[in-house]
C-alpha cells in the first residue's frame, strides 16, 4: 500500500476542530518551532473565524518576544485556554492572560513533558513531588494564573505515606511538532535540529488520545531513505507532513551542524563582557562550582557563569546540561538560550527532566525576581504579568545546590565598580527582597525538608538559606551594610556574626 502524508500547511491545519486541545512544541527563539504551520493556523482563523476555542498546551516558551510563536494563537476566539510552562516569549498571550481573555494556567515545563508520556500511556496522570509548596500546589493556586482559570488541574495525594502532586491526564486532540526530514509514510528525523525537546512525547499523547499529529519538516525525502536510527517519530503515529523549505534552526540562525550535533568543533569563545553588575554576580556565583559537578544554567545572569566557564577553557571540568535535553558543548545565550555548539549528547526532554527530578544535578545557576525571609523565590508572576517558570521549578526543587543569581534591586539603580569595590550611586525603585513574594515558584521550606542548599548571590550581598531563615553571609567591599542592604530590604536577615567581605578580585576590572 502506498501512502502519501505530505500536504500543505493550510490543509493540515484544516484538520483542527473547534474546541480541540492542541499540544505545541518549541523552546523559545524559534528552537524546534513549526513556525510555518503556526502562521497557517493564524491565517485560517483571521480569514474564516475557525477553529475556535482551542485549548493550547506547551511545555517551554514559544516565540520571539514580538510576533512569532504563541503570538500566532493570541487572537480572541481562537484560544480559550492556555497551559504554558513559560510565557515571556509571547507578549500578546501575556496580555490576554492579564485581561482574563483566556483561561491561563502555568505548570512546570518538565511536568508538562512527562505528563504527555502519561497521557500517551493511558495512565491517570503524573504523580510527582515537583511543585509541592509552590503556586502549582492546589493549596496555593493550583497553577491558575487569572480569575478565568477555574478548573483544578492538580491535586494533592498521598501514596505510600508520601505526599505528591497529581497532574491529571487529559486528551490531546492535535500535536504540532517539527523535524528536519520527513518521508511519505510520515517518518520524521530530527537530525538537523538543535534539540529533541518533547517532540515524541507530544506526538505519542495525541495519537494515543485518538487525535492527529502534524509534523513540519524542512526537507521531504523518499520512502525508505531514512536510516531507522535517524527516525525519532515513526510514521505510525504521524498523520500529516508539512514541508517548509525555508525552515530555520532559529529565527536568526539558518543551520549549523555544530548545533545540531552532526559535527564537533572547537569551542568558540566570545569576547568577555565589560565589567558590570551582571559579570560581577557571575564571578561570585562561579566560586560555588566544584570540579566534576553536573550543572544547569538558567536564562539570565546564570548564563554569565556558562560564559565564564567557556572563557576560562574549563568546559571539560564540569558536566553541563540544558533542560531541552542537551549535554556539554558551548552553551549559547540570549535569544539562543537552549542551543549549544558541539554538544556531547542529546536526549529527549522528558528523560532530561527525569534526571533532574531524581536529583541528578549537583548545582544549578538560576535567576530570581523576588526573594523573601523564608527563602521563597518568585520568577513566575511579576507585576501581575504571567511569566511562567519554564524548567526552573523542576531544576531548582531537585538540584542539590541552587545558586540564585540576581541584582539586589531593579529599575533605575546605578553603581560604580572598580578598584576592588562597589559604590552605590542610586538605588533601584523596585525592591526584590520583599516581606512575601507575589507567587511561590521555589519553596524554601521544601528545599530545607529535602536537605538542599540555596545560595543567593547579588552584586552587593550573598545570602544563604538556613533552618532559621535567610542569613546574610557576605557583603561587597565599599558597601555600607545598613544604608545599602538592610534599609533596602523588607525584612531583617539573620546576622549571627559580621558578614565576610566578598573577594575584592571580583570587583577588579
Amino acid at each position: 500500500m502506498t501512502r502519501n502524508k505530505f500536504m500543505t500547511a493550510e490543509a493540515a491545519v484544516g484538520l483542527i476542530k473547534d474546541g480541540d486541545t492542541v499540544a505545541l512544541v518549541g523552546g523559545g527563539g524559534g528552537l524546534m518551532e513549526a513556525t510555518h504551520t503556526f502562521r497557517a493556523v493564524s491565517r485560517r482563523f483571521l480569514s474564516t473565524g475557525y477553529p475556535r476555542n482551542l485549548k493550547v498546551v506547551h511545555a517551554l516558551g514559544i516565540g520571539d518576544k514580538k510576533s512569532e510563536g504563541m503570538n500566532h494563537f493570541a487572537h480572541e476566539g481562537l484560544v480559550k485556554r492556555v497551559i504554558g510552562g513559560h510565557w515571556v516569549w509571547s507578549p500578546k498571550m501575556q496580555e490576554m492572560a492579564r485581561d482574563d481573555k483566556i483561561e491561563a494556567y502555568v505548570l512546570p515545563s518538565g511536568c508538562v513533558m512527562q505528563l504527555y508520556r502519561e497521557i500517551g500511556g493511558k495512565r491517570p496522570g503524573l504523580f510527582t513531588h515537583v511543585g509541592l509548596g509552590t503556586f502549582v500546589d492546589p493549596r496555593h493556586q493550583g497553577g491558575k494564573m487569572n480569575s478565568a482559570a477555574r478548573e483544578d488541574l492538580v491535586e494533592v495525594v498521598t501514596i505510600g505515606g508520601q505526599e505528591l502532586l497529581w497532574y491529571k491526564s487529559f486528551p490531546i486532540n492535535v500535536a504540532i511538532i517539527r523535524g528536519s526530514f520527513g518521508d511519505p509514510d510520515g517518518n520524521i528525523s530530527l537530525d538537523q535540529e538543535a534539540a529533541n525537546v518533547d517532540v515524541y512525547a507530544a506526538a505519542l499523547a495525541a495519537h494515543n488520545s485518538g487525535g492527529i499529529v502534524i509534523a513540519q519538516v524542512r526537507t521531504a525525502v523518499d520512502l525508505n531513505s531514512l536510516p531507522a536510527r535517524s527516525v525519532r517519530v515513526p510514521g505510525a503515529i504521524v498523520d500529516a507532513v508539512v514541508v517548509d523549505p525555508d525552515q530555520r534552526m532559529s529565527y536568526d540562525l539558518p543551520y549549523d551542524p555544530l548545533i545540531s550535533g552532526e559535527r564537533r568543533g572547537p569551542v568558540i569563545i566570545d569576547p568577555p563582557e565589560p565589567l558590570n553588575v551582571r559579570t560581577l554576580i557571575a564571578r561570585r556565583a562561579y566560586q560555588e562550582l566544584k570540579d566534576g559537578d553536573v550543572i544547569n544554567f538558567g536564562v539570565g545572569i546564570g548564563e554569565g557563569v556558562a560564559k565564564m566557564v567557556a572563557e576560562r577553557g574549563e568546559v571539560g571540568r564540569y558536566y553541563q546540561t540544558i533542560e531541552h535535553g542537551t549535554y556539554g558543548g558551548a552553551l549559547l545565550v540570549g535569544l539562543l538560550f537552549g542551543f549549544a555548539r558541539s554538544a556531547s549528547a542529546m536526549i529527549d526532554g522528558p528523560s532530561q527532566f527525569d534526571f533532574y527530578a531524581g536529583g541528578g544535578l549537583d548545582t544549578a545557576f538560576l535567576g530570581f525576581g523576588e526573594l523573601d525571609a523564608v527563602g521563597d523565590v518568585n520568577v513566575s508572576k511579576l507585576g501581575g504579568l504571567t511569566v511562567g517558570p519554564g524548567g526552573f521549578m523542576d531544576i531548582a526543587q531537585n538540584a542539590r545546590k541552587v545558586v540564585f543569581c540576581g541584582t539586589f534591586d531593579a529599575k533605575g539603580g546605578k553603581v560604580a565598580i572598580g578598584e576592588g569595590k562597589l559604590s552605590i550611586h542610586s538605588h533601584g525603585s523596585v525592591r526584590k527582597l520583599v516581606s512575601k513574594v507575589e507567587q511561590i515558584t521555589y519553596s524554601g521550606r521544601q528545599a530545607l525538608k529535602r536537605g538542599h542548599e540555596a545560595v543567593f548571590v547579588t552584586e552587593r550581598a550573598v545570602f544563604r538559606l538556613t533552618d532559621e531563615g535567610l542569613r546574610l553571609d557576605e557583603v561587597a567591599p565599599g558597601i555600607d551594610i545598613r544604608r545599602d542592604i538592610l534599609d533596602r530590604m523588607d525584612f531583617a536577615p539573620l546576622m549571627p556574626r559580621d558578614p565576610k567581605v566578598m573577594d575584592q578580585a571580583i570587583f577588579a576590572d
